[in-house]
């Protein structure tokens, strides 16, 4: 069955406007231009100049929601064999990764960890005595149980998303750069290019918006939205010990995520330590804040106690872009053919791009996306109140900032 209805392209030969150069953008630049489309691709600034340069880069499979969870096990491929794949580097480092839980979500850490096995995800449940066999450096009484994948690990959010370009141009896909987007242009109904802010068009069959939390704007003059809200999350690099090394980790009991980064350091986030405050996408504080800074570095030496009093080397924030259920929006536009969506992603897209540019450009040009199913993420399911909530998701400190 197609996964959406409607005028259709043949697979190639179809113009489609890509807006936002971010790692999704340009996974689906660069999927679409390899299928033979003529792609153009447009930003109000640069290429990864958002949300996708600071993003905390994780390359892991545990998610409570299946479909999440088979697009990042699907891109896994693509980080483990980059260089066959796309070409370029994305800076994929294996450093195993870990979700540590506490009582009150083993059963669900249970539950989501034979849904993973079921999709094919490598992952295993370990007692705390077997994960801190292989990470002494951990305290462990407050956990009850852990999920280990030794293969995820993280990578280069800059690297990769530029690597997805030039593959899209040397594919023959154009970029259009510091050219912000007004609006969008229709014919009949039909979503037909996009008007850029000198008042130009630029026709399409077919136009995607991979816009983060600048969609709902756009999509407002056709009685349709998502509800995307900008939050900013942080995320901050501590001096590691030189003979100190770890996996990467989320741990649902003190509430943040951690990884190396190289060889000295440490990256550590939480996704919302002050949902509340004003989150302009275009005009954010883009330093950590010093409570932000006290706050992780607390954290991290509670869970990893070499690492107290660790110097804080430097940080940034960002912009997530979170929907009503903090699921990704993805696939047409009902009201608007030839319209689609692929933003949302609540500070989880870098993970999943690769397969979602896959899956996303066949929906595009052949009416149904083979690599992985995208109906759960339907654009239509907010308008109709069908919110996404996994059957496991876990218990978070609120500060977190997102589901699993």
């Amino acid at each position: 069955m197609p996964e959406h209805t409607g005028q259709s392209a043949a697979v190639g030969g179809a113009a489609v406007i890509v807006v936002g150069a971010g790692v999704v953008g340009c996974s689906l630049a660069f999927h679409l231009a390899r299928a033979g489309a003529a792609v153009t691709v447009f930003d109000k600034a640069e290429i990864c100049s958002g949300m996708s340069s600071r993003s905390g880069a994780l390359v892991r499979m545990h998610y409570t929601f299946a479909p999440e969870a088979d697009l990042a096990w699907k891109s896994l491929k693509y980080f483990e064999n980059w260089d066959s794949m796309v070409g370029g580097r994305c800076g994929f480092k294996r450093t195993g990764f870990a979700v540590l839980a506490g009582s009150e979500n083993v059963e669900k850490l249970r539950s989501n960890v034979a849904m993973l096995k079921a999709i094919g995800v490598d992952t295993d449940l370990m007692s705390i005595d077997q994960f801190r066999a292989i990470e002494p450096a951990l305290r462990v009484d407050d956990l009850a149980l852990a999920a280990y994948e030794p293969r995820s690990g993280y990578a280069d959010p800059v690297e990769t998303t530029r690597a997805f370009a030039d593959a899209a141009r040397a594919q023959g896909a154009a970029f259009v750069l510091k050219t912000p987007i007004a609006a969008l242009a229709t014919d009949a109904g039909r979503c037909a290019g996009v008007t850029d802010a000198s008042g130009k068009t630029h026709g399409a069959d077919f136009v995607c918006l991979a816009t983060g939390p600048w969609t709902d704007p756009l999509l407002g003059p056709f009685g349709t939205r998502i509800g995307i809200r900008p939050e900013r999350a942080q995320i901050a690099f501590f001096r590691r010990p030189a003979e100190l090394r770890h996996c990467a980790i989320i741990d649902t009991v003190a509430g943040f995520y951690f990884r190396p980064d190289g060889d000295d350091l440490t990256m550590a986030g939480m996704g919302a330590l002050a949902p509340d405050e004003n989150s302009d996408p275009d005009h954010f504080r883009q330093e950590n804040d010093p409570r932000f800074i006290e706050e992780t570095a607390k954290r991290l030496a509670h869970r990893m106690p070499p690492m107290s009093g660790a110097a804080y080397v430097r940080g940034h924030a960002g912009i997530y872009d979170v929907s009503p259920d903090s699921r990704a929006a993805i696939g047409p536009i009902a009201a608007v053919p030839g319209l689609y969506v692929a933003a949302g992603f609540s500070g989880t897209g870098f993970k999943t791009a690769p397969a979602l540019g896959a899956a996303l450009a066949e929906l595009i040009l052949e009416g149904k996306s083979r690599t992985a199913d995208l109906g759960a993420f339907s654009c239509d399911r907010f308008a109709a109140g069908n919110l996404i909530r996994a059957a496991n998701e876990y218990t978070m400190r609120a500060e977190f900032g997102h589901v699993l």
